[in-house]
């Protein structure tokens, strides 16, 4: 891709000056990631939770089992709840699904319309999103009554289901390869463009800015404010190329002289135009093809984060309509939503108990396929320290259970997000602590210093200042 092939039908090329956001990092550790991997239909919470705070001890609880072996890169947060209201006739899942990602006082739905507020993984992605080629990616099978991502209040992030087309939107027309992190920090920044008034290598928007600012002169408020949006937008168009042009200059220096960890690049994508119900129909019927298809898209969340393709993705794993034969060994259901509902009650002894024993099932077996991605993300070597070790994943539900509950929710970090965490540890903080205070220290982990997000200073069970302490 070339800037002048690009903006050459606009009658002018384009050459911008320096930009901050091209210059190699003049560090040499790795840029931090933010993976949020989030299942269907809450936990168990008795077999989720350790029982005392403090250093993890020599067993995990049945459902976090799998990940015994990450053991020292696990935070296990208790205590944290969502507090926001429905208003408009939102049914529970949509109620549980809009307050997730984004801790709002509010969510509604207004005219058939979905509104909640600005999500965390949104919120990162504006930070960190200018310095790669994607500001996130959003897969998985979230959708219809459960929505997670909102760039603002009113606008869902669709999720792409279709491991093909992620793969494509990934990777079209580049080569993967595996930076080379030291190599980068060393490397010169790129030269100033454009630098003299009379050259043909200018700005669109150099070239117009007069003719622009007559124009802007004799319009009334409205058509200005249009105005600056459309300049606004050709400036952004810009940026992206000139990025784009000089990320292609970093990667092929990587090419030459790669980092030290080898790439996984998946072979087992579907084939082009697939209809999309090819692919997720088998998921919700065998728990084969469901971890499978958990597999691959994981694999390419990995592959995302190791090229820097992106550095924040969303992972909506699983579905509430699944059916679980053979993970489930107890009584004769095997529909997750059924089970959501019969192993769930106001108090856990109300409960149907074998109901409840084949969600444990369930959520142990989803803790089994995530634990695989963290296995493979801490072998992956970025320099004297791994990508698990650069990652923040968030493991968690959209729900604190299946019945519908926004109390006590099911939360563990994995990894050591580049230093700022200190893993190991069950930290088990006041009962309702609002869930808005964990995002408010990922996105300033991410380098979004927000003094507030969601409901972290205005719930009526506001703790810590919106923060949370004993994170480092």
């Amino acid at each position: 891709m070339h800037r002048r092939a690009f903006l050459g039908t606009a009658g002018a090329t384009v050459a911008l000056p320096f930009l901050e956001q091209l210059a190699p990092a003049q560090s040499t550790r790795p840029p931090r990631r933010l993976g949020i991997w989030t299942v269907t239909g809450g936990t168990v919470i008795e077999s989720w939770k350790p029982r005392e705070a403090g250093a993890l001890g020599d067993r995990l609880p049945s459902i976090l089992r799998p990940l015994e072996f990450a053991r020292d890169d696990l935070l296990v947060l208790s205590g944290l709840s969502h507090h926001g209201r429905s208003e408009g006739g939102l049914n529970a899942h949509e109620h549980c699904s809009l307050l997730h990602l984004t801790g709002a006082e509010v969510v509604r739905k207004v005219d058939g319309k979905l509104v909640a507020g600005p999500s965390v993984d949104q919120a990162a992605a504006l930070a960190v999103g200018s310095q790669t080629f994607l500001p996130s990616l959003e897969i998985g099978l979230a959708g219809h009554e459960n929505k997670y991502s909102f760039r603002a209040a009113d606008v869902p992030v669709p999720f792409e289901a279709n491991p093909r087309l992620i793969f494509d939107r990934m990777l079209r027309g580049r080569r993967p390869v595996v930076p080379n992190w030291t190599a980068r920090a060393s490397a010169p920044p790129p030269a100033p463009t454009g630098t003299r008034p009379d050259t043909p290598d200018r700005s669109v928007l150099d070239l117009v800015r007069e003719e622009a600012n007559d124009l802007r002169r004799g319009l009334g408020a409205a058509d200005q404010r249009r105005l600056d949006q459309y300049l606004e937008a050709v400036r952004t168009i810009e940026r992206r190329i000139a990025f784009a042009e000089e990320r292609q200059r970093v990667e092929a220096r990587d090419a030459l002289n790669p980092g030290p960890s080898r790439l996984t690049v998946p072979g087992n994508l579907p084939r082009e135009n697939v209809p999309i119900w090819q692919i997720t129909n088998p998921v919700s019927r065998d728990p084969e093809r469901h971890e499978e298809y958990i597999r691959l898209m994981a694999a390419l969340m990995v592959l995302a984060f190791q090229t820097d393709t992106t550095r924040v993705c969303t992972f909506a794993c699983g579905s509430d309509e699944a059916l679980f034969p053979g993970v489930v060994t107890v009584g004769y259901e095997t529909h997750c939503h059924t089970l959501e509902h019969q192993g769930n009650a106001g108090r856990v002894e109300d409960a149907d108990p074998i109901a409840r024993e084949a969600l444990r099932q369930i959520h142990a077996w989803y803790t089994k396929v995530f634990a695989e991605t963290v296995r493979a993300m801490k072998a992956i070597d970025e320099g004297g320290s791994s990508l698990l070790d650069n990652t923040i994943l968030l493991y968690t539900s959209y729900m604190a259970d299946g019945g519908h509950g926004t109390r006590d929710y099911p939360v563990v970090l994995v990894g050591k997000g580049g230093g700022t965490l200190r893993p190991g540890r069950h930290v088990a903080y006041q009962p309702h602590t609002p869930v808005a205070n964990l995002y408010v220290e990922l996105l300033d982990r991410m380098g979004s210093r927000v003094p507030r997000f969601g409901e972290s200073h205005t719930s009526p069970h506001r703790r810590y200042d919106g923060r949370l302490p004993d994170l480092t």
